[in-house]
C-alpha cells in the first residue's frame, strides 16, 4: 500500500509539472482527494467533551463526597479534603475583599507544601488566576514575571528570595504566619456570581526564543475538559495516590495537582531533596504506595537505575511520560524487571499553550525495539491535530511536517503579547468558522495506522546546499543502527560558506 501511494504521488507530481510548467514543485499538491480528506477530517472526527464547571467546583464536589479523605500528604503530615477546603475558603474571602475576581491575577511564590495548595485553591475560589513563581528561579526572571503579570496580590512564605524587587503597593500575604489576617474569615466558599469556565485559571510562563518569558493564559474550561476527555483511558479515582514531583511553575504540575484533587485521590507532595535523589524518590514511592507517576523521560531513566539497585516493590499502576521526547529503547530495563509487569506506561506529547497534553500513546515492550523512535499516538478526542508542510497544507502519510493543534485545549493566548499571539495562534483553514490552530514548532509525521511520531523541533531544521535537512530525523535513523547508544547531529560550517 505504501509503494502504491508513493507511486501515486509521483504520478501527481509529473501531471502537475506537465499541466503548469511554471508551477513551483513544492506547491504541487500530491494528495488525492480521499487522502486529503482522511488527513484533515478522518483523523479529526469531532468528539466534543460535555461542558465542565470551573476547576475548584470539581474539587468541591470531592469535598462533599468524602470530606474526611486524605487530600494532601507530605512526610508524616496529612490534610483532609474538608480541611483543605476550609483553609482555602478563608483565604479566598480575604482575597475577594482585596479586589480579586474573574481574570484577576494573583502571584504565588512558596516552597512546595500544604500552603502552596491552599494558596492555589484560594485564588481559584476567589475567581482569580494563579501565577506560580518558583522561589528557585533567578531574581531577574521573577521580577520580570511580577512586572509583566501585574498581580493584585502576592502570596508568599519565608522562601521569598531576598533582593526580589516587588512592584510598588503590591499587597504581600504571608501564608506561613501562625495567625494570618484571614484566620477569622468564613470557612465556606465565597460567592463569585460572574465567574464562568471561560475565565482564567492560571498563567504559566515559558521560555521564549528571544529570552523573554511568555505568559500563557489558560482558562478553567481548558483544564477541566483535559481530565474529562482522558478519563476513559485512565480511570483515575479516589483509589489513586499521585506524586507532585514537578515545580508548580511547570505545567506538568497542573496534571499532577488537579489529576489527584479533581478525582478524589491523594496528592503526595515530594520534598525538594527527594525530587533530586532518584534513590530517595524511589524509596518514597514504595513507602507511600503511589499509584500514578508523571515523569519526564530523563528523570525516569534515573529512577530505573535506582530501582535496579533496590529490592523494594512499588504500587505504580500508571506512569505518564511528558515534557520531552521519549526514546522508547530506554525502556528496556524497565520492561525486563519482573516487578513492573503490572504497570502501564503512557507517552503523552503536549505543549503549555494547549493545556499540558495533546496526544496519548499506550506503550508496549515491543516499542523498545524501535531505537530512536518517539511514538506519541493519537490526539485527545476533543482536539484537532494536523501535520502541515511549509505552505500550510497537509503533509502526506510518513512525511515530516509541523504539528498544528486545534480544539478545546487551546490557550487564550500570551499575556501582553498580541503580536506573538497572532503569530502562533492562527485561523484554522480546515476547521469550523472561528476555529484556531496553535503552531507548535514541533515536527511529526503520521504513520499508516493513523498514529503520530514526534521528530523534534522545527528549529533543528537546517539548509545544506539548498536542501532542508531535519537533524532530528537523522538522529532517529542513526539511533536505530546496532551498537549506537546516543546520537547528536549538528551542521558544521566549513568556513567557506559551505556546510
Amino acid at each position: 500500500a505504501t509503494i502504491e501511494r508513493y507511486a501515486g504521488y509521483l504520478q501527481t507530481l509529473l501531471r502537475g509539472m506537465v499541466e503548469n510548467e511554471r508551477q513551483v514543485l513544492g506547491r504541487i499538491d500530491l494528495l488525492s482527494a480521499a487522502e486529503r480528506n482522511y488527513l484533515l477530517h478522518g483523523l479529526n472526527r469531532p468528539q466534543a467533551t460535555p461542558p465542565q464547571p470551573c476547576t475548584h467546583r470539581l474539587f468541591e464536589a470531592q469535598v462533599r463526597r468524602a470530606p474526611d479523605a486524605v487530600a494532601l500528604a507530605m512526610g508524616e503530615a496529612r490534610m483532609s479534603y474538608a480541611e483543605l477546603d476550609a483553609r482555602a475558603n478563608r483565604l479566598a474571602h480575604y482575597l475577594r475583599e482585596r479586589g480579586v475576581g474573574p481574570d484577576a491575577r494573583v502571584a504565588i511564590c512558596v516552597q512546595r507544601g500544604f500552603d502552596m495548595l491552599v494558596g492555589l485553591l484560594a485564588i481559584l475560589k476567589a475567581g482569580g488566576a494563579y501565577v506560580p513563581l518558583d522561589p528557585a528561579y533567578p531574581l531577574e526572571r521573577l521580577a520580570f514575571m511580577l512586572a509583566d503579570s501585574q498581580p493584585l496580590a502576592l502570596l508568599a512564605d519565608g522562601n521569598l528570595p531576598d533582593g526580589l524587587l516587588l512592584p510598588d503597593a503590591l499587597p504581600l500575604c504571608r501564608l506561613d504566619e501562625e495567625r494570618p489576617a484571614w484566620a477569622d474569615q468564613p470557612d465556606t466558599a465565597p460567592e463569585v456570581p460572574d465567574l464562568t469556565p471561560d475565565h482564567l485559571a492560571y498563567l504559566i510562563y515559558t521560555s521564549g526564543s528571544t529570552g523573554k518569558p511568555k505568559g500563557v493564559m489558560i482558562e478553567h474550561r481548558q483544564v477541566t475538559r483535559l481530565f474529562a476527555a482522558t478519563q476513559a483511558w485512565f480511570d483515575f479515582g479516589p483509589q489513586d495516590t499521585w506524586s507532585l514531583f514537578h515545580s508548580f511553575a511547570f505545567d506538568f504540575s497542573v496534571w499532577e495537582i488537579w489529576g489527584a484533587l479533581l478525582h478524589g485521590g491523594k496528592l503526595l507532595i515530594v520534598p525538594h531533596a527527594a525530587s533530586r535523589s532518584p534513590q530517595d524518590f524511589y524509596a518514597l514511592l514504595c513507602d507511600t504506595g503511589v499509584t500514578v507517576l508523571n515523569q519526564t523521560p530523563s528523570a525516569f531513566r534515573q529512577l530505573c537505575t535506582a530501582q535496579a539497585s533496590s529490592d523494594r516493590c512499588h504500587a505504580l499502576r500508571c506512569i505518564v511520560f511528558g515534557g520531552e521526547a521519549l526514546d522508547t529503547a530506554w525502556l528496556r530495563p524497565w520492561y525486563a524487571h519482573p516487578a513492573n509487569a503490572g504497570t502501564r506506561l503512557v507517552n503523552m506529547y503536549g505543549i503549555t499553550e494547549t493545556t499540558v497534553h495533546v496526544t496519548y500513546r499506550a506503550l508496549e515492550p515491543a516499542d523498545t525495539e524501535r531505537a530512536g523512535a518517539s511514538p506519541i499516538g493519537e490526539r485527545i478526542p476533543d482536539l484537532r491535530l494536523y501535520v502541515l508542510d511549509e505552505h500550510g497544507q497537509p503533509a502526506p502519510l510518513g512525511v515530516a511536517g509541523e504539528l498544528h493543534v486545534g480544539g478545546a485545549g487551546l490557550a487564550r493566548g500570551y499575556l501582553n503579547r498580541p503580536d506573538l499571539t497572532a503569530e502562533r495562534f492562527i485561523a484554522d483553514p480546515f476547521g469550523p468558522p472561528g476555529a484556531r490552530l496553535y503552531r507548535s514548532g514541533d515536527l511529526g509525521r503520521w504513520h499508516n495506522d493513523g498514529t503520530l511520531e514526534y521528530l523534534g523541533r522545527i528549529d533543528e531544521q537546517v539548509k545544506i546546499r539548498g536542501f532542508r535537512i531535519e537533524l532530528g530525523e537523522i538522529e532517529t535513523r542513526l539511533a536505530a543502527c546496532p551498537g549506537i547508544r546516543e546520537t547528536a547531529v549538528i551542521a558544521r560550517d566549513t568556513g567557506s560558506g559551505d556546510k
